[in-house]
């Protein structure tokens, strides 16, 4: 690239496996040379790890250098919102708890069963904080989709081909995709997966007795964090009839 034009020049980055432009914070994806962004002529910017991004044609240097950092700096402020939202909904949870013991403490036995609920649900909030605030351990292989959607989704309607394997970790994986079970309603949640370049796509259409999640921040959110941040996939949530997720395919000899 020549330098003709600024440092500042808006661009794109890839955050995960997917894009986001700089300045604007639009996404896109999924993230390869058969997707580029809207609004071109855009050229492919290429790291160590492949492409990092997309910058205007004659864009300097500079902008491969930044890449990874605005990307690493993306992730990094979602995930630390993410802690501060999920970490007040936890402290609200034990704080109705502590109250509720006091009380059946001090004579009120009718809220014994109370507690119990309570103590439930301090222990999923803290679980899907637990979901962002560490890192996972184990190293990406490859993971059969259809295997293990029958854990994380045990009473969804699927059509997944059996050829479907992606390199990711799998405890990532099955949180990720219970979550996404859980977010689109439950039981009754129709998943499809289908190969879309060096991707496979999952869409999820959401149970007909779906409701809205009593932490709206284990829904989306979280999702978003575990796909782009430990998965290397992107979550497009554009379309109103369900969210698709895309995670990176096994590459296999021709």
């Amino acid at each position: 690239m020549s330098g003709a034009l600024d440092a500042s020049a808006p661009f794109w980055v890839r955050v995960g496996g997917g894009l986001e432009s700089i300045p604007g914070g639009l996404r896109h994806g999924p993230a390869d040379l058969d997707h580029p962004p809207p609004g071109g002529p855009w050229e492919p910017l290429f790291g160590p790890d492949g492409l990092a991004g997309w910058a205007p044609p004659g864009a300097p240097r500079a902008l491969l250098r930044r890449a990874p950092e605005e990307s690493a700096r993306i992730l990094r402020e979602r995930r630390a919102y993410l802690l501060g939202r999920l970490g007040h909904k936890l402290r609200s949870a034990v704080l109705a708890l502590q109250e509720s013991a006091r009380q059946a403490a001090f004579g009120q036995h009718q809220l014994l069963e109370q507690i119990y609920d309570q103590a439930q649900e301090v222990g999923r909030r803290a679980a899907a904080l637990e979901s962002v605030a560490l890192d996972p351990k184990d190293e990406p292989r490859a993971v059969v989709i259809g295997a293990v959607l029958t854990l994380a989704a045990p009473e969804a309607a699927s059509r997944i081909p059996a050829a479907a394997v992606v390199r990711v970790g799998e405890t990532v994986l099955v949180d990720a995709l219970t979550r996404t079970y859980e977010w689109m309603g439950g039981a009754g949640v129709k998943i499809q997966g289908e190969r879309v370049g060096d991707w496979w796509r999952l869409s999820f259409g959401p149970s007909p007795n779906r409701q809205p999640l009593p932490i709206p921040e284990v829904g989306e959110p979280l999702v978003r964090t575990l796909v782009d941040s430990h998965l290397h996939g992107w979550l497009d949530s554009s379309d109103p009839g369900g969210p698709k997720i895309y995670l990176p395919a096994v590459v296999t000899a021709a």
